[in-house]
């Protein structure tokens, strides 16, 4: 019995009197609303304060900064004023289908309405089943394991761990390419061939490295150490600079890999899905990988959904027992119910729509008006290459762009000013033309073109006409005009 009195007083309803709290108070933090209205100096300063403050210099140079997206719909962005951004960069190719295509948000809707199961850990789950008999239908040859992952980083680390294991090799090593991409996680960091994402990071060294495209430098580093065992390769090197290499390379690498029974992985995260004008690149070739890997779009630009595709076979050596199945099996969230929802509706949308289609269609269009363009301002514009809606637009270093008189002097800070003028063109097309454009890793005078496969003529014509008319003001007035958005 308690000594103090019974109180007396009214209670509150269970909706006005507080739960009884067990754990720590409530930090301080943002409601969704607050994020939804905030402007853009408290996000700036966010950003540098809890995110990357190094990163954000770059965003200031280029006038990124200075955009609060509040929408998106098809090719466009929509910023805090009203504005219309034309994406030409597509997220490095994660845009396939534009934003917020209606099949998509309408399949996610219903996943969501119908209180479908996310975790399919314990049981099967009729989603990842049906997205896995999906990729295998679109893959050629006997492209038919898939592991269901969520980036590209994690498809490729499956798929040089299936690879691995599978050639039998009990030292295996993998040969790469220079100016290669392969994620930043640190299996795929030790064949990504960039001193600065790899930093003094401890990483894998059973690796070799040759020049892309070099079927003889590759040739002789597998004939001279039997443990080589995979070949790892990007279809088209898009950090690289947007960089292919002929049909012989590949069918020569083919014809390599079978006669010394190397595994040849096909690293499609980026040129993959339909991009190219073909589901994947290598189909251009008339060859197939062992194994590859599908990451950007495959999520339909709504969900983190990434695939490791492997032959049957080549699976089966690596984790075909129960002893070994659980080896690389999926993680927690490999094979989530919505992410898989929302890939099987988009790859149903990729062909109903013949997106692939439209891209080579469409990508044809985009490639002779920029070599139009290229033919107009051949001091500015060094080269057009790709093919879909994979296309590098590459500039002169910054010294043969200038009057003959100035070349030599100005030559010897080339190396310093690279990646200028692709900066200068992208950041001139954002403020005066509303139009967005992504830059490659290695090749930093390379301007790269992924827009989602809806694009059209007419988006085209825009971005063309847009960039026509800015190589037009000549190089003096285009430095000139992006020193104007720096002091300004």
């Amino acid at each position: 019995m308690l000594d103090r009195p019974i109180m007396t007083a009214p209670r509150l309803d269970s909706a006005e009197a507080p739960a009884p709290r067990h754990g720590p108070p409530k930090p301080a933090m943002l409601t969704l609303e607050q994020a939804k209205a905030m402007d853009v100096a408290t996000m700036a300063d966010l950003f540098k304060e809890h995110i990357n403050p190094g990163q954000f210099h770059f965003m200031k140079l280029l006038g990124f900064h200075k955009v609060k997206v509040e929408r998106a719909e098809g090719m466009f962005y929509i910023d805090q004023n009203g504005r219309k951004i034309l994406d030409f960069f597509g997220g490095f190719g994660s845009l396939a289908f534009g934003h917020n295509h209606p099949r998509i948000l309408n399949a996610r809707k219903q996943f969501q309405d119908e209180k479908r199961h996310e975790i399919a850990i314990a049981f099967l789950s009729q989603y990842a089943a049906a997205l896995a008999k999906n990729v295998a239908a679109c893959s050629p040859g006997d492209l038919d394991m898939v592991f269901l992952g969520s980036s590209g980083s994690e498809a490729m680390e499956a798929a040089i761990k299936v690879a691995e294991r599978a050639s039998g090799r009990k030292n295996c090593k993998i040969v790469h390419a220079e100016n290669s991409f392969h994620g930043k996680t640190k299996g795929v960091l030790s064949i990504t061939d960039s001193p600065l994402y790899k930093g003094e990071f401890k990483l894998v060294e059973n690796t070799y490295r040759v020049p892309f495209g070099d079927l003889k430098a590759l040739t002789a580093v597998v004939r001279s150490d039997p443990d080589v065992g995979v070949v790892v390769l990007e279809t088209v090197q898009g950090g690289g600079g947007i960089i292919e290499a002929p049909t012989d390379y590949w069918q020569g690498v083919r014809a390599l890999c079978d006669q010394h029974k190397v595994i040849w992985v096909a690293d499609e995260v980026q040129c993959g899905y339909g991009r190219t004008g073909r589901f994947y690149a290598f189909e251009h070739h008339g060859v197939i990988p062992d194994v590859t890997a599908l990451a950007k779009s495959f999520g339909g630009g709504k969900a983190a959904m990434a695939a490791m595709v492997a032959r049957r076979d080549v699976y089966m050596k690596a984790y075909g027992t129960p002893k070994t199945a659980m080896i690389h099996a999926h993680a927690t969230f490999g094979g989530i119910g919505e992410g898989c929802a929302t890939s099987i509706e988009a790859l149903n949308t990729l062909y109903d729509e013949d997106l692939i289609g439209n891209a080579a269609a469409v990508g044809t269009y985009l490639k002779d008006r920029l070599t139009a363009i290229q033919a107009k301002y051949p001091s500015i514009v060094k080269d057009v290459r790709g093919r879909g809606l994979m296309i590098g637009l590459e500039f002169h270093d910054f010294s043969q762009t200038l009057p003959f008189a100035l070349r030599p002097m100005v030559a010897l800070l080339d190396d310093k000013l690279k990646g200028s003028l692709s900066g200068f063109v992208g950041a001139l097309l954002l403020k005066d033309y509303d139009c967005l454009v992504a830059f490659t890793e290695y090749n930093r005078n390379v301007i790269r073109l992924e827009p989602p496969l809806i694009c059209t003529h007419e988006n085209v014509d825009q971005f063309c006409d847009a960039l026509d008319a800015l190589l037009g003001r000549g190089i003096v007035s285009i430095v000139k005009d992006f020193v104007k958005t720096q002091i300004g």
